[in-house]
């Protein structure tokens, strides 16, 4: 499907998850890059050195989950905005997403809006937490929401009416 349609399988998915006890610990990076080719931004931008050195330029990332603090660094210096940063410790009924966003108009701090998945079907309901735009970010702000939990590895993306 991931050829074809350019949307992950359920088995792209499960092979790049972060393990449930490392979730149960708090925010995590979920790199959802699955194809060769010749980048590495994320393993250069991430300041705890959690993505490992690549051996080839083309090798897909490969993530410390126990080295990651969900800093999100990485988010933004992804080219293929294929980083997320999930914290299932964010209440006890919510998941908190980060995620690149570069549509405008950018939503605000407490909007409401479309939770979407990875083929931008909506599967329920979002709020924004924050909205980072920082000069440094090479313009692709970085979406803080809040999804219920059960949501937390489905939401990749956000729509707003009109």
């Amino acid at each position: 499907m991931l050829s074809r349609t350019g949307v992950a399988t359920c088995e792209n998915i499960e092979s790049i998850l972060p393990p449930k006890e490392r979730l149960q610990k708090g925010p995590v990076a979920v790199i959802e890059c699955f194809q060769q080719i010749p980048c590495n931004p994320c393993y250069s931008s991430c300041p705890r050195n959690a993505i490992k050195p690549f051996d080839d330029i083309n090798d897909l990332p490969v993530l410390d989950y126990e080295s990651c603090n969900g800093c999100g660094t990485c988010i933004h210096n992804c080219p293929g905005l294929a980083i997320f940063v999930v914290d299932e410790t964010y209440t006890e009924e919510e998941a908190l997403v980060k995620l690149p966003y570069e549509y405008t108009p950018l939503p605000k701090v407490g909007d409401l809006v479309e939770a979407l998945d990875r083929e931008g079907k909506k599967v329920g309901q979002a709020q924004v937490v924050k909205v980072q735009n920082a000069k440094g970010q090479d313009r692709t702000p970085v979406l803080w929401v809040s999804v219920s939990k059960h949501l937390s590895q489905q939401v990749r993306n956000i729509g707003m009416e009109g």
